[in-house]
């Protein structure tokens, strides 16, 4: 494969990846990240999260997808460090969970929830740049795994026609860390990791529809009028990237500054000298004589 340069895939969420003609290209992602090439997706169902202008902020871009087994899929992409994340994303499938239970609707049926999050930033400690997470069940005593089945029915079968399959009724998480990966490809979702960070496609890329998203995503192929729009959600992008950052730093001298001047009104009431209290703390003496 080329290495043309490719879209952004948050630009790519926002606006190619919602025409079902483009789905083949989200399908090739989740078969890759679920290990699973049978995953078809049914539609894209919007939550009031999602931001359609490219005039929105950029912190976040997100997308729910039903898929034919009629799990709910919901994909995230969060660019810069969130407060609370983790509380934010339970918050989010708990969510889906209860505006896809219909009321009055026993819970059977109830929705089983994918959360996928592409997070540009390094959350928690850990070495991975990929976590699963669900809920199980564990013996206190044992350690051993409290296994759940369910009855489902097998069609064109001889009779017994149904089976008994493990129940998996909670969320499951996935978090990609993109800024840990380190290029190497030892699998298939490490292909479409790679595209994240470099915006182009591995050389010898194989995963499946990987080849479409080459296409589909390039820069090359977007008409002038989607093109500009892209550098315009770039540019916001930047600048909005360029005003969090800032206030960061501001803030960390903001409370440097708090700090020397905490040090310095403790080192006047215990008598210090106001040389040694400059030397101390890094203040002018104008800073010192009004506290």
């Amino acid at each position: 494969m080329s290495n043309k340069k490719l879209i952004r895939f948050d630009w790519a969420m926002k606006t190619l990846l919602r025409d079902k003609a483009n789905f083949d290209v989200l399908e090739g992602f989740l078969c890759a990240l679920l290990e699973d090439d049978d995953i078809k997706i049914l539609n894209i169902l919007e939550s009031e999260t999602n931001q359609k202008d490219e005039d929105d902020k950029f912190i976040r871009v997100d997308m729910l997808i039903q898929d034919s087994q009629n799990r709910k899929i919901y994909i995230e992409i969060q660019n810069t460090r969130e407060t609370d994340y983790l509380e934010s994303l339970l918050y989010s499938t708990s969510k889906i969970i209860v505006e896809n239970q219909k009321l009055g609707n026993d819970f059977s049926n109830i929705s089983k929830v994918i959360s996928i999050s592409i997070l540009y930033f390094n959350l928690g400690i850990g070495e991975d740049y990929i976590y699963y997470g669900t809920t199980n069940f564990r013996g206190l005593n044992t350690g051993e795994q409290l296994k759940m089945k369910q009855r489902e029915d097998v069609s064109n079968a001889f009779a017994p026609k149904y089976k008994m399959v493990d129940k998996e009724i909670f969320p499951e998480y996935y978090l990609i860390t993109v800024e840990r990966y380190k290029n190497i490809i030892t699998k298939r979702i490490d292909e479409w990791i790679y595209i994240f960070k470099n915006n182009e496609v591995a050389a010898g890329s194989s995963s499946k529809n990987i080849d479409k998203a080459e296409q589909k995503l390039a820069e090359i192929n977007m008409p002038e009028e989607d093109r500009k729009r892209y550098e315009k959600y770039l540019i916001n992008f930047m600048r909005d990237k360029d005003v969090l950052n800032t206030a960061r730093v501001e803030g960390r001298l903001q409370g440097k500054i708090e700090g020397k001047i905490e040090v310095a009104r403790n080192l006047k009431n215990n008598g210090i000298d106001i040389e040694t209290i400059i030397k101390s703390t890094g203040l002018t003496k104008e800073q010192v004589d009004k506290l």
